[in-house]
């Protein structure tokens, strides 16, 4: 499975951005799909992750603004962030699971100003 990610900028503080990641292989649709970030000097972090049925799980700090989702057909999953804060800058990354195997996209990064 192979990802890329795209999406990313800079945006303002209450802004939008949305990030697409599409991975390739016919599995896809088997596959959980999530994202995840890292601020500087700060571990990565789950920020949201679909199932290949459609059901999904946010962090705490995303809950409300941030919407994940997926287009099997398209073997593509978006993460709509609105409501952007400052502290949602980092290098975002989708991450593929499939049983006990786990693939990685490049990351992308998100710059939110005040």
């Amino acid at each position: 499975v192979q990802l890329q990610a795209s999406g990313g900028g800079l945006a303002q503080a209450g802004g939008s951005l949305r990030l697409s990641c599409a991975g390739s292989g016919s599995i896809f649709r088997l596959i959980i799909m999530g994202w995840y970030r890292q601020a500087p000097e700060k571990g990565r972090e789950l920020v949201a992750s679909v199932t290949y049925s459609g059901n999904t799980n946010y962090a705490d700090s995303v809950k409300g603004r941030f919407t994940i989702s997926r287009d099997n057909a398209k073997n593509t999953v978006y993460l709509q962030m609105n409501s952007l804060k400052p502290e949602d800058t980092a290098v975002y990354y989708c991450k593929a699971s499939l049983g006990p195997r786990h693939y990685w996209g490049q990351g992308t990064l998100v710059t939110v100003s005040s």
